[in-house]
């Protein structure tokens, strides 16, 4: 069974930076999307950045410039690092591969906390 584990979240101060971790238990070249998303206390589920098959990386509004997605594919591990957090970035972080069966496999998620 392919399990996501995720690590890299915790407790920053605005414009810190903090980079999350994904490692899969499979192969991952090949799927068809590795997304990141994050859901805050009371609000949606929202995409924070997605990369669809081999295409080009995707961001919401609300992190271009400041998120970055990358993928190691021999590592079989994906990153989002964050830079220039906001306190409006608080959420619990979560990774979710859609597999060539249209499988998705989510991580089990990871706090990201920007306070002063």
């Amino acid at each position: 069974q392919v399990q996501l584990v995720e690590s890299g979240g915790g407790l920053v101060q605005p414009g810190e930076s903090l980079r999350l971790s994904c490692a899969a238990s499979t192969n991952i070249f090949g799927v068809r999307a590795m997304v990141w998303y994050r859901q805050a206390s009371g609000k949606e589920r929202e995409l924070v950045a997605t990369i669809p098959g081999s295409s080009v990386t995707n961001y919401a509004d609300s992190v271009k410039g400041r998120f970055t997605m990358s993928v190691d594919y021999a590592k079989n591990t994906m990153y989002l690092q964050m830079n220039s957090l906001k306190p409006e970035d608080t959420a619990v972080y979560y990774c979710n591969l859609v597999l060539r069966n249209y499988l998705e496999i989510w991580g089990q998620g990871t706090l990201v906390t920007v306070s002063s």
